[in-house]
């Protein structure tokens, strides 16, 4: 296949990972040898030293290839960003679990060289929400939560999908997830496991009060509105994780797939189910 022309590829770190100076030094190194510049967030610049860093959430538009060195946390917090421009994101894992920064240390070059080749099945396209409260709109890659604070007592969440009234839920809160966003909060909340490329959204409750609501997947093309019924309690819009705001009784949030995907860079070497077995420790055979 055609090499893609990568002229100039952004980093961000996750501060605290062991080794990160050395395994930056490196990574400049391996980008200077394939004629890549490398733009440095501000975090990563101080780590070696330098004073030409550049604040991460503007990294996406001045270069044509986003790594992460880091979490899937590190990851979350610029992948918006980065779908949002169409740029491609590596994520090498620094951290402990690592959906999305899947990619080891000694693998970086393997994965790097596949893309630059052309190899167009290292890039898995992951579907991205959008989520509309107070005339603002947020963009998220694994969830959008609704959930209470930590002194708030059980609260209660209109659900419409496609118009359509579904329930007035009772319990913690909702977790409406992507099929990347499956394997994160989700998951520890009893939903399902879904492959990334399959066209769906992932409705998960916190601890319901009743308890013949199930996680349910739907398609990926449906509407979801969700409405604060309760006051007086603590609530929280929260997405990825990484970001969010408060809400009170009937504020409403519209929840979509978003009109852009991220692309994500994967290790030749391993596929979703082998990712699957290894970061679950499930059993193999014998």
């Amino acid at each position: 296949m055609e090499r893609k022309e990568i002229k100039a590829a952004g980093v961000v770190i996750k501060p605290h990972a062991p080794n990160i100076e050395q395994v930056l030094r490196d990574l400049i190194r391996g980008l200077e040898e394939r004629n890549i510049a490398c733009l440095l967030e501000d975090v990563a610049a101080k780590k070696l030293l330098l004073k030409d860093g550049i604040p991460r959430e503007e990294l996406p538009e001045r270069v044509d290839l986003m790594i992460v060195l880091g979490g899937d946390g590190t990851l979350l917090s610029i992948a918006h960003l980065a779908a949002q421009r169409d740029i491609p994101v590596l994520g090498i894992n620094l951290g402990r679990l690592g959906f999305l920064t899947e990619v080891p240390t000694d693998e970086i070059y393997i994965t790097l060289d596949a893309f630059l080749g052309g190899h167009k099945e290292i890039v898995s396209p992951r579907l991205l929400l959008e989520a509309r409260c107070r005339e603002r709109n947020f963009f998220c890659l694994n969830d959008v939560v609704i959930n209470k604070g930590a002194v708030a007592r059980m609260i209660q969440i209109g659900i419409w999908i496609d118009d359509k009234e579904i329930t007035a839920l009772k319990g913690d809160g909702l977790i409406v997830s992507t099929p990347t966003g499956s394997t994160a909060y989700s998951l520890s909340a009893g939903g399902p496991i879904v492959q990334p490329h399959v066209p769906a959204l992932v409705l998960s409750p916190i601890c319901p009060h009743t308890l013949s609501f199930r996680p349910m997947v739907i398609a990926s093309s449906s509407k979801v509105r969700l409405q604060i019924l309760t006051a007086g309690e603590e609530v929280y819009l929260t997405l990825d994780g990484q970001r969010g705001i408060s809400l009170g009784k009937n504020d409403v949030i519209d929840i979509k797939q978003a009109g852009f995907e991220l692309k994500l860079l994967s290790s030749p070497k391993r596929n979703y189910f082998d990712l699957l077995k290894e970061k679950l420790a499930w059993a193999t055979f014998p």
